[in-house]
């Protein structure tokens, strides 16, 4: 049988759930975040339409490769397990951290949505073809190829900048930062691993992203304040 809780644990257990009760009363009472978080919802869910657009354009688009400084003197290795369902456990955490403080949620969104817009314009910009060594999904993780990973939206990888924008985020709390900046860097290996990304679409993901931050900095002052109304 599992040992029980002890006193200890179960007090802290309740006093996590009466602070988390507490969040999302505030959330509710505060006119800034009921007037930012469906708008905030609403244009993430755009720039996603958006992106699945620009991903099958810049596919159809797409004309030959060229020769990559990493990619042309390393092999292709079998990281699509790590690629996938590394960007589902991204995904996880993120919703977490948005369940944890529902006042994240319209910062969060919004600088999201800005650099999946971005990245969707960069994409249909930048017709190159992918890597010819670069690996394949395979069937258990067709639904993501199918919806998600296009072949020709190369630049630039979104797998290294969404963890690194989560950093930037959360740069006031220095677990968090530590993890997402790790996790930036462990993406950014594995897509040039798999050949799934040329090195320039690593490398510029990091001065792109810091770009987009400061520029949700300075579209979203209000949105950013209520970030951080309650650490």
């Amino acid at each position: 049988m599992p040992p029980h809780k002890t006193l200890e644990q179960e007090m802290t257990i309740e006093v996590w759930h009466v602070r988390l009760w507490r969040r999302y009363q505030e959330s509710w009472f505060d006119k800034s975040f009921r007037f930012s978080a469906p708008f905030a919802l609403l244009f993430f869910t755009l720039s996603i339409v958006a992106n699945y657009y620009a991903g099958i354009y810049a596919t159809s688009r797409a004309s030959n490769y060229v020769e990559d400084i990493v990619l042309s003197n390393i092999p292709a290795l079998d990281v699509d397990i790590f690629f996938v369902y590394g960007a589902v456990l991204l995904v996880a955490v993120i919703f977490w951290l948005c369940f944890e403080n529902p006042k994240r949620i319209p910062f969060l969104l919004h600088s999201l949505t800005l650099f999946i817009f971005i990245r969707a314009a960069f994409v249909s910009m930048t017709h190159l073809g992918p890597f010819p060594t670069a690996i394949l999904v395979d069937d258990v993780q067709i639904f993501f190829s199918k919806y998600f990973l296009f072949g020709g939206d190369l630049f630039f990888s979104g797998h290294t900048g969404i963890p690194f924008l989560m950093a930037l985020m959360f740069w006031h709390r220095p677990m968090l930062r530590y993890l997402f900046l790790a996790w930036s860097v462990f993406f950014g290996v594995i897509v040039l691993l798999g050949h799934l990304h040329y090195t320039i679409d690593v490398a510029s993901a990091f001065f792109i992203t810091y770009g987009i931050y400061h520029l949700a900095l300075w579209i979203f002052p209000r949105e950013r304040a209520l970030f951080l109304s309650d650490r």
